[in-house]
């Protein structure tokens, strides 16, 4: 009986995630200019969108985003996609968010969610977590957690929404 409720959970849940489909326009905050901006104006239309979610205490977090910034110029010869990084970190760590992209060399855009609006608007509760967008600006991909090589699942959905 137990096993029967936590697979109708589990398939409750599963569907409920995957039925939200439109950006929301909550706001976040460009580390690097310190404007807001609304996230669904971020992406840019025509173009699949990666965006892993993270923060600068969550270890599984920094080995996702090394692990996926490691293997992208591999990956756009074969594809074309934006890619860019949310931190859900409180704002009094924005400088930790700032000094920490830049050591890791990060050319490519990073918000941070300071009062983790966007990850309720999302409805997620923790990090790492992947997000991909379609060419149409429609959520088609969401994932929580990573394990070594788990990119490669990612990189699977990129590909199949680009050829799209």
């Amino acid at each position: 009986m137990n096993k029967m409720i936590a697979a109708v959970a589990a398939l409750f849940l599963s569907s409920s995630v995957f039925a939200q489909t439109e950006l929301p326009d909550t706001q976040v905050k460009d580390v690097n200019t310190g404007k807001k901006i609304a996230f669904n104006k971020t992406f840019t239309e025509g173009k699949v969108t990666l965006v892993n979610f993270w923060a600068t205490w969550c270890v599984p977090c920094k080995k996702e985003i090394k692990n996926v910034t490691k293997k992208m110029p591999e990956w756009m010869k074969e594809a074309e996609f934006n890619y860019m990084t949310v931190s859900v970190d409180e704002s009094r760590a924005e400088g930790l968010v700032r000094s920490y992209a830049k050591s890791q060399g990060w050319e490519f855009p990073y918000y941070i969610d300071a009062n983790s609006d966007l990850k309720r608007s999302l409805n997620f509760q923790n990090v790492p977590f992947t997000l991909i967008v379609d060419k149409q600006g429609k959520v088609a991909y969401m994932h929580t957690g990573y394990e070594e090589g788990g990119e490669e699942e990612v990189w699977a959905k990129i590909k199949e929404l680009s050829a799209k």
